[in-house]
């Protein structure tokens, strides 16, 4: 069982050396900094070293036993990759879970296909798929988006969720939507294909409409009066043109980010085993190598 310390602001680290202690199959993992929930997975999958990987939340809504379930799916079905398929509605808001469907059809719609749907943080996959991905996914990768780059039978397993315990989600609104729009970004290029297509409509209706108002002047009409129309068309436009090129530079941001070879994350020893976790008052040493009590 490897527990990831993503520097929260609780007790999990000392929790986290409490459980090494008393089980030798918990290892925890440390990180340098909050890198966020992707990231810390990723590190998690990367240091695994056994024939099957399940991810799971520390917020205690799943529970560990039902990962068995998506064993035996994974295996009845040949499966490398299988997705928790709640059969009960998520312990959130009745707006959380609403904008959650909507932001996966949402998705769904830009790449092309119909893998968010079943997206969900608590999977099970092949560990060499897991390991794979964890190896090359770049930063700002969604790590859903990545396993489906390379897993080639996905399923999903019918799945209870439990009431959180002590532990609520730490996702307010403004996360939520920095992670659906991480989705949206790595999801592929259609959005830029979006932006073309309403580029080449509103080119279009600019054409008709200057064609119409020709006509209209040749057969002895008047121009149309009307500022404020003008004026709203105007801002309309610019502003779906600034949008536009935004996500252009939101898709240009995200290659950079990549290009600059900024890691994902960085794992480190404990903490309180190394420099840092020395007790100030033993003993400094000096660089001709002798040593003095602080």
């Amino acid at each position: 069982m490897l527990l990831v310390h993503d520097h929260g602001p609780d007790a999990s680290a000392s929790v986290i050396r409490e459980l090494e202690q008393l089980h030798s199959f918990v290892r925890g993992i440390w990180l340098s900094r909050n890198f966020g929930q992707h990231a810390a997975t990723l590190a998690g999958i990367a240091s695994s070293g056994e024939e099957w990987i399940s991810t799971i939340d520390e917020d205690g809504q799943y529970d560990p036993g039902q990962i068995g379930i998506m064993l035996d799916v994974a295996m009845e079905e040949q499966a490398s990759l299988v997705y928790a398929h709640p059969v009960n509605e998520a312990p959130h808001s009745f707006f959380r879970n609403v904008t959650s469907r909507t932001s996966k059809r949402i998705v769904d719609v830009l790449s092309g296909g119909k893998g968010a749907r079943v997206y969900h943080s608590f999977r099970l996959m092949l560990g060499e798929t897991g390991r794979s991905v964890a190896a090359y996914a770049g930063q700002g990768v969604y790590l859903d988006v990545a396993l489906g780059w390379v897993a080639d039978d996905i399923s999903t397993a019918p799945i209870r969720l439990r009431e959180e315990f002590d532990r609520p989600s730490g996702y307010n609104l403004r996360r939520l939507l920095s992670h659906f729009w991480r989705l949206v970004l790595t999801s592929g290029t259609r959005g830029l294909r979006v932006v073309s297509v309403v580029g080449a409509i509103l080119a279009a209706l600019g054409l008709v409409t200057a064609i119409v108002l020709a006509v209209n002047r040749v057969a002895g009409g008047s121009w149309p009066q009307g500022w404020a129309s003008l004026m709203v068309a105007v801002l309309v436009i610019g502003g779906i043109v600034l949008f536009f090129l935004g996500i252009i530079a939101e898709y240009v941001g995200v290659v950079v980010n990549q290009a600059m070879g900024r890691p994902p994350y960085l794992i480190i020893s404990d903490p309180d085993r190394g420099p840092l976790g020395r007790d100030s008052q033993t003993t400094a040493f000096t660089p001709e190598g002798k040593d003095f009590p602080k």
